[in-house]
């Protein structure tokens, strides 16, 4: 599927999935068989928040997405190489950089940019330092008095900082972009409506 056709794919089950939430009513489970082989239509880059499950968010079944779950959705080694291993293997022709609304991780960079950083475990803080580069700069003296704008920007930020980082740091997905065998697109759903909105 290329990734047109996946993205609208993904567009529709979110629709589904926002209709069925409102209205009470249970998505269909689509596929419960096992797969012989992976053949998934997008990769989906999210946090590892518990309300942000991907594959009820976009309606999807087994098999249909890759999915790489972490706090912050933020790109280290580890999600690039399975970002490439999918594009190649698979060749899933788009990726989704999927952020949401009052995201820990972005709470606690805020923060740790607004008070004394050595409060949290040094494992937090590597987590929080890859999302730092990305928050710092919308962080200024009128945002910080209204928190709800300064989370909201700083996840848009983080988004647009990942979708950006993917394509600098790995020669592959620069290939496959510049051979129009990909395409990278930044989404953030909100959790209080449920409803994903992708950046053009």
């Amino acid at each position: 599927m290329n990734a047109d056709a996946a993205l609208k794919e993904l567009i529709e089950g979110n629709y589904r999935y926002v209709q069925a939430a409102t209205s009470g009513a249970v998505l269909d489970s689509k596929k419960h068989q096992v797969l012989p082989e992976q053949n998934p239509m997008a990769v989906i880059l999210g946090c590892s928040d518990s309300r942000v499950p991907a594959e009820l968010v976009f309606d999807q079944g087994v098999g249909d997405l890759f999915v790489i779950r972490i706090a912050g959705n933020i790109v280290a080694p580890s999600q690039i190489g399975s970002i490439e291993f999918a594009c190649q293997q698979f060749k899933t022709q788009l990726v989704v950089v999927l952020g949401h609304t009052n995201c820990g991780a972005i709470s606690a960079t805020i923060d740790s940019l607004l008070s004394d950083p050595d409060q949290m475990s040094p494992n937090l803080a590597s987590i929080v330092d890859r999302l730092k580069p990305a928050v710092s700069p919308v962080i200024n003296d009128d945002i910080v008095r209204d928190r709800s704008s300064l989370m909201k920007k700083a996840m848009q930020a983080n988004i647009e900082y990942s979708t950006q980082q993917l394509q600098i740091r790995s020669k592959i997905i620069r290939d496959l972009i510049n051979n129009k065998q990909l395409k990278i697109v930044g989404a953030e759903y909100s959790i209080e409506t449920g409803e994903v909105e992708f950046y053009t």
